[in-house]
């Protein structure tokens, strides 16, 4: 039944029915908002990735075909998408010399130990965008290996092998006096 309505849901926003997409917004933004802000560390930056991720469900939203992915992998591939493109214009801007913006950290950064969870987060931040987002949509937003996969454009078997990588580095980051 709540697939039958979110199906219904979906094809009224496709529609340009805009009670519908504000219902698909509201039911995905807060997976959204916390799969970006463990993503860039930062609660601005995160929301400007959340931003973008439905200004393009709206303006893409013919081109999603339920029989390929659940809407929830297809906007997180958006968002990931996002975080990739933002990381590089960062990654460069650094590059050219420009000044880091310090990290503004989100409320569930708070609810983490305070020693552990800086040291995660902070180890977190070290990897590249690829295994930190595997590892954020796995670990953090309880996902499953298909669903990530299809969201990094790779195969399950690659996705374990990275996850692997991801955690060792992780854990040699972590460990390194």
């Amino acid at each position: 039944m709540v697939e039958e309505l979110e199906a219904h849901v979906i094809s009224r926003m496709q529609s340009g029915d805009h009670v519908a997409y504000r219902q698909v917004l509201d039911h995905h933004l807060a997976q959204l908002m916390a799969y970006a802000t463990r993503l860039t560390g930062s609660v601005p930056d995160a929301e400007d990735i959340v931003q973008e991720t439905f200004v393009r469900l709206w303006t893409n939203r013919q081109r999603y075909d339920p029989s390929k992915a659940r809407l929830s992998t297809w906007l997180h591939r958006i968002a990931h998408n996002q975080f990739v493109d933002s990381y590089r214009r960062t990654r460069d801007r650094k590059a050219d010399g420009d000044e880091d913006s310090s990290v503004v950290h989100g409320p569930d950064a708070f609810l983490e130990s305070a020693t552990q969870g800086q040291a995660v987060s902070q180890a977190l931040m070290q990897l590249d965008e690829r295994q930190r987002s595997a590892l954020v949509l796995v670990h953090y937003q309880g996902m499953p290996h298909k669903d990530v996969a299809d969201i990094l454009d790779v195969s399950v078997d690659a996705l374990e092998s990275m996850l692997r990588r991801s955690r060792k580095k992780l854990k040699d980051i972590l460990v390194k006096p």
